[in-house]
């Protein structure tokens, strides 16, 4: 006999099938028992009938316990209560590891800490939680790729290992690479660049990493990060594509993923106003945003989480906040030709208090402007002979950005902490499971 998962059970309703999964909860009523299964794509409630199965099917089944695995045979029944609406009238039940009770599965309903799951994470991705915010994220990745594929964007990867940094040396993880120096990436930028002028539109999709000494929720050391990039491109593109990219995202997951969002309790009622047109705020706008709302923020300094969380709250969308100092952006930005103390850059910032979610803007695209940068940022010359030859042969105004995953799913599936949009998440104080 066929097996069938799970979340295709509705297209069987009268026919026996076979499922294989796990229990994942067990409920006994008199000569009645109520196994509940999962197989990965859902959960469907299980009903064992004394009077209906062999004594050896109903004992092995009153026997199993939280995560034990399982093939299960029955016929698919209608129940418009039930998950999926249908149910499983059970017919055999066979065990294939019944999970010890003096050994018992660690994570059961009753309330756990948060270092206690974290510790056992390889187990925690199967509750429901879990497996609602990484289906979610699956879709943001599906919305990532699709929107670049079908926009004319070449996927060309970038490297792991780079013999500089991209945004200073302070978040550099150091290795040893033969008998050189190595840093794993902060960002596959530079190279992003080499092949926008290669083939025009192109982006990078893959793990980055920051050696941040930071505990908050929006931190991770190792992330993934998307990164398009496009020739013959000014600030004004990048914010347009950046607007569009992230309201496809999200209607991709509002019309994919409802049943997870219901799952995480999560209102879509901000979700729904994420149209364009975003707000656009000028940095000198921002700073006088913070004084009307009584925040002491001098002009000149990048906004930490609280400034971002205050701005974002006077808007109902995300906020795309352009033309920071050049002085708090990295060096190759390109400056503003009528205020030079500015870069062409862009934040933009989630709505409901989430911070930044992509950072870009417009490259450097003079020779002579990007040495003397590289000069005042006091960066080894040599490292970037490749990437001023970028301005040499064929420069021109080329510009993109960097949207983390993780504080996209985060946002939203309207989550506190960044750990749970990552299967294995990596900070400051965890590196295991």
């Amino acid at each position: 006999m066929d097996w069938v998962s799970v979340d295709k059970l509705g297209e069987h309703v009268g026919q026996t099938v076979e499922i294989r999964g796990w229990l994942y909860n067990l409920r006994e009523s008199g000569k009645l028992l109520f196994p509940i299964f999962r197989d990965g794509t859902g959960l469907v409630q299980g009903v064992v009938s004394k009077k209906e199965v062999s004594p050896e099917v109903f004992e092995a089944t009153r026997c199993l316990t939280q995560e034990s695995s399982v093939i299960v045979r029955g016929s698919v029944r209608k129940e418009d209560r039930a998950p999926g609406g249908v149910e499983l009238g059970v017919e055999d039940v066979r065990p294939l590891q019944v999970v010890s009770e003096k050994d018992p599965y660690p994570i059961s309903p009753k309330e756990h800490g948060i270092e206690f799951l974290l510790d056992r994470r390889h187990l925690w991705l199967r509750s429901s939680r879990q497996h609602a915010i990484l289906k979610i994220r699956h879709d943001v990745i599906r919305a990532v790729r699709d929107y670049f594929d079908s926009h004319g964007f070449v996927l060309v990867d970038t490297p792991i290992f780079t013999p500089a940094a991209c945004e200073g040396t302070t978040t550099l993880f150091e290795v040893e690479y033969f008998d050189q120096k190595a840093y794993l990436t902060q960002s596959g930028q530079l190279y992003n660049e080499a092949t926008a002028a290669a083939f025009g539109k192109t982006y990078c999709f893959g793990p980055t990493f920051r050696a941040e000494k930071s505990k908050t929720r929006r931190h991770l050391t190792e992330f993934w990060m998307v990164e398009p990039e496009m020739s013959f491109a000014h600030l004004e593109d990048v914010m347009n594509l950046a607007e569009d990219f992230i309201c496809f995202i999200v209607e991709r997951v509002l019309n994919d993923r409802r049943a997870e969002l219901t799952v995480l309790e999560r209102s879509t009622a901000p979700l729904e106003k994420v149209r364009k047109p975003f707000p656009r705020l000028h940095y000198d706008a921002a700073v006088k945003l913070l004084g009307e709302k009584g925040i002491d923020f001098q002009w000149g300094g990048d906004f930490g989480a609280p400034d971002e969380t205050a701005i974002s709250e006077s808007f109902d969308r995300p906020v795309m906040v352009h033309h920071y100092p050049s002085q708090v952006k990295a060096f190759y930005m390109e400056p503003d030709p009528e205020r030079p103390e500015l870069a062409c850059c862009v934040d933009v910032l989630a709505s409901e208090g989430y911070g930044e979610i992509i950072g870009g803007g417009e490259r450097m695209s003079s020779y002579e402007g990007l040495v003397r940068r590289i000069q005042e940022h006091h960066l080894p010359p040599e490292a970037f002979t490749w990437y001023l030859d970028l301005r040499k042969y064929g420069s021109v105004p080329h510009g993109g950005f960097g949207m983390g995953i993780e504080r996209c799913v985060t946002w939203i599936c309207g989550i506190e902490h960044l750990r749970e949009s990552i299967p294995f998440p990596r900070t400051i104080n965890r590196n295991y499971p």
